[in-house]
């Protein structure tokens, strides 16, 4: 977020105290404000001060930048006197705006509040007499509502043309990181599809790239003016160029099904294959609470569009936590779907669109809001492309996740008691994402398609889909047997038993073709040239841990304890705890278990442990390692819990988010407190378990030598790492292109670490979403890993792709990637390298 300063100039310091009062209550505080008013002289108090002002300008100072409101007369010279003594680099980030002052303020401060930068918190500034000029009933003067800079001679047009040779073209992905580099440039980006005869849309807005129905072969234009237009289009055309990081085959296309003709029986629905598998189980309706929408007048519009801006706000973390979940359990390439849901609450077509509906009809922020998505769906419906239209399920699903907060709302319920085949009208994106694949064991609409992102994510959960049968299956009964076949697409409500045994029978030859092909997976990984590598899985429950075994893993190389900790009033006792470790180690039958200690705090707060402050930087902030020493209790509780469910079994402790050698220090030194209350105790625990720690921050890997010396094993955590050594957020589009595993910058820190591991006699394995990308395993066995960590489903694969491997081929890749300069380099030097196994 931006942390920009705002600044207020008045002669009367009555009057700037006032304003400040006035406009901090609006956003509670988040906005740096400060005051320069007023004289001192008892006699004449009126007046301003260059000094002051300079001083105030400093107090708040921000590269973000700082807004200065000033009276006339006076304030405005001393605000221009007192910037000509900041540093020249600072005087560029100061501007003086000659909005009003009391509106003014406020209206920059919650600007400021929503995360704006300084061109849009200048702009709603300068709009501030708007709400009053139209309640008043005169027109107001127009301005410039946004950051991009206008058209004039100074700058000329440039223009590029482009064919687009991506599969899907610009999809929800593409579009999302098409929108996404628009951003970061300040000149106006437009782009039409010449092949569509389109006209010229706004590049920054989501909804508007995306209705362009961009294609595979279509031709675009894009145009730019202003200071950047040439890194613009240069940057946009290497989106191009590498097909927006998509290969040119279906990440996960709809299945290509064989459909057996077969007469219909009793209780037989058809419908769309979707998500192959069979599933036999008692239904459960699902339907989402109808939000009713009500217009009504209201005469304070500006709180309305507060209202607004706080449930997107709201909504943009809500989405963030179903991306990171969504990362976890089915990649980062589908979770991406949610990149474009976090653009679309940034669309400023779409924003401006519902603050203007508000300010000019003086409604309320349901009705408003309501209305302008109601129009993006029009606009997507009427799209010819049959595949662009079904991207309207994503601007429904943020849509109505917006009106749900402003409305009130509870998020809907979809944790099932007893498996179950979930039978709705529909599905968005994000309640796929949430489900159970133990738990839900089919799914059934009466809409959707094989194309549609709630599809996508049910073939990656491997959960069967039977989408758009009759909607007489909404009126089911919960409990009723029905039978779901995801590859002819057929249902069957209450099936008879011949039916039952067809099916069973199939159900049974997938399973077993699945082992077949999944009996590689249980024996150990070895190159072709001898090399052993461990391959563990990460889990996050424990019914995970049981996926795990069944997919080949020799152990756990990382068990989120967070799991434990949320969803709940307050923290586990150390009785819970011991029992979910001891029946997971059971589970493993003594594989290998790494446990994580909690990695809460920062951008995954615990409820019942407040933090005090909110966080300008929650990845920068009281996380991990640093949570836990300043929560002894907390952390003693769980020390005990995993030491006393060693005995017996191999558990290994891993510390999380190591930035310092005082920190492990610190850790070690608790864990020896822990042990030695449990020998007093009498209680037996693994004396000689081993403690390794998490490495994920640039400053471990420069002080691994250091850190080796303390620790017996090292644990990478690519998906950190990555973030922080690119200072890029993932779960931000307009940055998270930058966030790849396989960028140069990254795979040297790895290197660095695993030389000074080796160094010091200590193992070392990789646990982030990289060590399950089969593209990145010749590399990871080149730079001499001894452990890949993946989630379940990727081990037989990741498996298969270090038997094809030699360690001197992978080797020389590695230290070819190494010397490249960017991550597309680094995967056309991969691609180019390995020579696909014969048959």
């Amino acid at each position: 977020m931006a942390a920009i300063g705002i600044v207020i100039v008045s002669h009367s310091k009555q009057l700037a105290l006032g304003v400040r009062e006035l406009a901090a209550q609006m956003v509670q505080g988040q906005v740096s404000i400060a005051v320069a008013a007023g004289i001192e002289d008892p006699e004449n108090p009126l007046g301003t001060d260059p000094i002051q002002v300079y001083e105030a300008i400093a107090s708040v100072f921000s590269d973000d930048g700082v807004l200065v409101l000033m009276d006339l007369g006076s304030a405005l010279l001393s605000a221009e006197m007192a910037i000509e003594f900041l540093p020249k680099a600072q005087q560029q980030k100061v501007y003086l705006c000659e909005a009003p002052l009391v509106e003014g303020a406020v209206a920059a401060v919650v600007a400021a509040a929503a995360g704006k930068n300084i061109h849009q918190v200048i702009a709603e500034a300068r709009g501030a007499l708007l709400a009053k000029a139209t309640q008043l009933g005169v027109s107001p003067l127009p301005v410039v509502s946004d950051d991009i800079e206008v058209r004039n001679s100074e700058f000329p047009v440039k223009e590029i043309r482009l064919i687009v040779s991506n599969r899907l073209g610009l999809h929800a992905r593409p579009a999302a990181q098409f929108v996404g580099t628009v951003a970061r440039f300040k000149s106006q980006i437009l782009v039409q599809n010449l092949t569509r005869n389109t006209e010229l849309v706004r590049g920054d807005s989501i909804n508007q790239v995306t209705t362009l129905g961009v294609r595979q072969g279509h031709e675009l234009v894009i145009t730019a003016t202003g200071s950047d237009a040439d890194e613009a289009l240069a940057a946009l055309q290497a989106l191009f160029a590498n097909n927006f990081g998509e290969d040119n085959v279906a990440l996960n296309s709809p299945p290509v099904f064989h459909h057996e003709v077969t007469p219909a029986t009793h209780g037989e629905l058809s419908g769309i294959a979707a998500s192959a598998g069979v599933a036999i189980a008692p239904v459960v309706n699902y339907q989402p609470t109808h939000i009713t929408i009500t217009e009504y007048h209201v005469d304070d519009p500006e709180s309305e569009w507060q209202r607004v801006q706080a449930a997107i706000q709201t909504a943009r973390q809500e989405i963030q936590a179903v991306f990171s979940q969504a990362s976890l359990q089915i990649g980062d390439a589908e979770a991406a779907i949610f990149d474009a849901q976090l653009l679309f609450l940034e669309d400023p077509v779409l924003l401006e669109a519902a603050h203007q509906r508000i300010l000019d009809h003086h409604i309320n922020a349901e009705a408003a809001w309501q209305a302008v998505v109601d129009k993006v769906v029009t606009s997507y419906r009427t799209l010819e492309d049959a595949y662009l239209q079904e991207r309207v399920e994503d601007v429904i699903d943020v849509g109505q996740r917006v009106l749900r907060l402003l409305a009130g709302n509870a998020p809907a319920n979809l944790h099932l008691s007893e498996p179950a085949i979930l039978v709705a009208t529909d599905l968005t994106p994000s309640d796929t994402a949430r489900l159970d694949p133990r738990m839900v064991l089919g799914i059934c609409t009466t809409s959707g398609s094989a194309t549609s992102h709630s599809a996508i994510i049910a073939r990656t959960l491997g959960i069967p889909a039977v989408l758009g049968v009759d909607s007489q299956v909404l009126h089911l009964a919960d409990g009723t047997l029905m039978a779901l076949d995801g590859e002819s697409g057929k249902a069957w409500v209450e099936p008879e038993s011949h039916i039952l045994d067809l099916l069973e029978a199939k159900r049974e030859a997938w399973q077993t073709a699945q082992q077949e092909a999944q009996a590689t997976a249980h024996q150990p990984a070895i190159t072709l040239d001898g090399r052993q590598v461990s391959v563990f899985a990460n889990i996050g429950s424990i019914n995970d841990v049981q996926v795990a075994v069944a997919s080949g893993a020799e152990g756990v190389g990382l068990l989120r304890t967070e799991f434990l900790y949320l969803d709940r009033t307050s923290a586990p006792t150390e009785e819970e705890q011991l029992e979910v470790y001891q029946a997971i180690a059971q589970v493993l039958d003594n594989r290998p278990l790494i446990i994580r200690t909690l990695d809460v705090g920062g951008d995954k707060p615990l409820p019942y442990l407040r933090v005090g402050f909110p966080e300008a930087n929650p990845f920068l902030g009281w996380r991990g390692i640093r949570f836990c020493l300043d929560h002894l209790d907390l952390f003693k509780t769980q020390l005990r819990a995993i030491l006393r469910a060693s005995v017996g079994h191999q558990i290994k402790i891993m510390l999380p988010m190591i930035a310092t050698v005082t920190e492990v220090r610190a850790a070690k030194v608790i864990l020896s407190e822990v042990q030695a209350e449990l020998n007093q105790a009498g209680i037996p625990f693994d004396a000689a378990m081993k403690v390794g720690i998490m490495v994920e921050v640039p400053s471990a890997v420069a002080i691994a030598d250091q850190l080796a010396a303390e620790v017996d094993f090292f644990s990478i955590g690519t998906n950190d790492l990555s973030q922080y050594v690119m200072a890029s957020d993932r779960t931000n589009p307009r940055v998270a292109n930058l966030v790849d595993a396989l960028h140069p910058a990254v795979l040297r820190m790895v290197q660095q670490t695993i030389k000074a591991a080796h160094a010091a006699g200590i193992s070392v394995g990789l646990c982030g979403e990289l060590a399950a990308d089969t593209v990145a395993t010749p590399i990871l066995l080149g730079l001499g890993l001894d452990e890949l960590s993946v989630n379940p489903q990727s081990i037989p694969g990741v498996k298969q792709a270090i038997a094809r491997l030699s360690i001197v081929e992978s080797e020389a890749i590695a230290a070819s990637a190494l010397q490249q300069d960017s991550a597309v380099h680094v995967r056309e030097i991969i691609s180019t390298s390995i020579i696909p196994p014969t048959n």
